[in-house]
């Protein structure tokens, strides 16, 4: 994940469980049904959970009180400070991203994920998923929930939607990140021997259960 990725979050720390609780119009569709994503998210997981991008604590909150044991890995050091305040000593959390992280000593069932994966480029999607791979044996899974298209032109239409509401800030996010598409993610997961399926959780977000074969 790039620096200016993780600036983003620096900046966006203390104000991010506003967004995400749908208070920001220009981003509510994106966060329409954000507790039942986490719920979805939380069914889906084992007992030992590895999650990435874990900002405030939300789905590692969530996680906990289900009874999970989760490794909660975050590259903003302003987010895992919110994640502290929120959790307390129920989630181990350490600085790192998607490509770089501390592997527990213990064996991990499943890696999750909200929000954050359109941060890496297609081909360090590609591999992050080899990594984790390694990591997760017969029957782990992947559950990541965020935003991906059906195809180009979905995606496209998304920007150009963006644009006629004058949610210019969105536009540019769809612009200058690295969204990608079903076929894409499909690809990435298939290759590294995972059965993927995609369950549509609001207008943007996808969940995706990517199960190791």
């Amino acid at each position: 994940m790039g620096r200016e990725f993780v600036e983003l979050f620096e900046d966006w720390a203390h104000s991010y469980d506003t967004t995400v609780g749908g208070q920001d119009e220009e981003y509510k569709a994106v966060f329409a049904n954000y507790e039942r994503i986490l719920e979805a998210v939380t069914e889906l997981s084992g007992d030992t959970v590895l999650e990435f991008g874990i900002g405030t604590g939300n789905l590692t909150k969530e996680l906990i009180n289900k009874g999970k044991k989760v490794y909660g890995i975050e590259p903003s050091k302003t987010m895992r400070e919110k994640a502290a305040e929120k959790l307390g000593k129920t989630a181990q959390i350490s600085d790192g991203d998607f490509l770089t992280f501390p592997v527990p000593d213990e064996k991990i069932d499943t890696i999750v994920s909200t929000y954050a994966f359109h941060h890496l480029t297609d081909t360090e999607k590609e591999k992050a998923v080899a990594i984790y791979g390694s990591i997760l044996g017969k029957g782990g899974k992947i559950v990541f929930a965020d935003t991906v298209f059906t195809d180009q032109e979905a995606y496209d239409a998304m920007i150009e939607k963006s644009k006629k509401h004058q949610f210019l800030n969105l536009a540019n996010d769809l612009e200058t990140e690295y969204y990608t598409t079903h076929s894409i993610m499909r690809r990435i997961f298939e290759s590294n021997s995972f059965e993927i399926t995609f369950t549509q959780m609001n207008e943007f977000v996808w969940l995706m259960e990517a199960v190791k074969l």
